[in-house]
């Protein structure tokens, strides 16, 4: 297994949830945890998403709406039951009717917050600011700034949480067992633990583009009305989250030397919503990926080599203290 290998797309994508990790390949999930007797419970199921039925939902731009949607659903639903195994033991049996209604507002009253203080929040404040300036490009580029700075204060003071911290550690554990498999290496802990925590299908990098390009698109999408500019910006967040998914689809894909600098910025920002994760969580991000995708065939498949079982007990035993 020497030499450098270029990295493989492996469709495989997950996230963190509350001592655990989540992946999904195709349509198929799992959900790991460690719960608190040190044990690690793993729930495998499926998961086709609401456009499953729409026969235009996998048609690019469109796709990515249908996505974003889902990412936010089975997130939700996956981090409702990784914390189950944390609250009270009367109220870990709650009534599954109850629980998806409370879901389903919960993503809702999200999705209206995100809006109103990624979009909204930015216009009107650059709106005030129009009184004293009055070049339209210079609120509009000032419109831009503050909606950045927004998404990157919000970032810096959620990562400062104590709590947090350790949700960004099996972030970064989703990461790594994702590099090592896509960079051909045997799913061990000690091959995860010297892959990168950094992924160019993060999350936080596809959230950062939706920033940028929410900038971009409000820049030439000019209008007098004030209820109308309002308006634009709820309506046009589906098409600037369709774009984003391209950008970030194409960044998982490829390597060259355009992808490598759009991606930078989200690569750089993903150092804050990652952390380096112990052996302890690298072991449930394994159990959540061993539970929906056979790693070894695709290292046959891709990389052309078969995995020694001798050598993985070897590999085992010299981790072990």
């Amino acid at each position: 297994m020497a030499g450098k290998r270029q990295k493989c797309y492996s469709g495989i994508g997950g996230q963190a949830v509350l001592e655990g990790v989540m992946m999904k390949n195709q349509d198929k999930y799992a959900v790991a945890v460690r719960k608190p007797n040190h044990e690690i419970e793993v729930e495998v199921d499926e998961y086709k998403g609401v456009g499953a039925r729409i026969p235009f939902s996998k048609a690019p731009f469109i796709r990515g709406v249908f996505g974003f949607v889902d990412s936010l659903m089975l997130g939700m639903k996956t981090l409702s039951w990784s914390a189950s195994f944390f609250e009270e033991e009367d109220e870990k049996k709650g009534d599954s009717k109850s629980d998806g209604i409370m879901m389903a507002i919960t993503m809702f009253i999200s999705i209206v917050l995100a809006v109103g203080l990624f979009m909204l929040l930015p216009f009107l404040i650059s709106d005030l600011c129009a009184k004293y300036i009055r070049n339209d490009t210079i609120v509009a580029l000032l419109e831009g700034v503050i909606r950045i700075a927004i998404f990157l204060g919000y970032v810096v003071c959620i990562s400062l949480m104590k709590d947090i911290k350790r949700v960004y550690m099996y972030h970064g554990a989703e990461h790594k067992c994702i590099n090592c498999i896509e960079k051909g290496r045997p799913l061990t802990v000690k091959d995860v633990k010297r892959s990168s925590r950094l992924h160019r299908r993060c999350g936080t990098s596809f959230l950062l583009f939706v920033v940028v390009v929410s900038v971009i698109v409000f820049f030439f999408i000019r209008v007098d009305n004030l209820a109308l500019k309002l308006l634009l910006r709820v309506l046009l967040v589906p098409v600037i989250a369709g774009i984003s998914y391209e950008i970030i689809r194409l960044a998982g894909k490829s390597n060259n030397f355009f992808v490598r600098v759009i991606s930078a910025p989200g690569m750089l920002l993903q150092k804050l919503t990652t952390r380096e994760p112990d052996e302890d969580m690298i072991e449930v991000a394994i159990a959540s990926v061993e539970a929906i995708f056979d790693w070894k065939a695709y290292l046959k498949e891709t990389f052309g080599y078969e995995v020694d079982e001798s050598w993985m007990r070897d590999s085992v035993e010299d981790e072990e203290p």
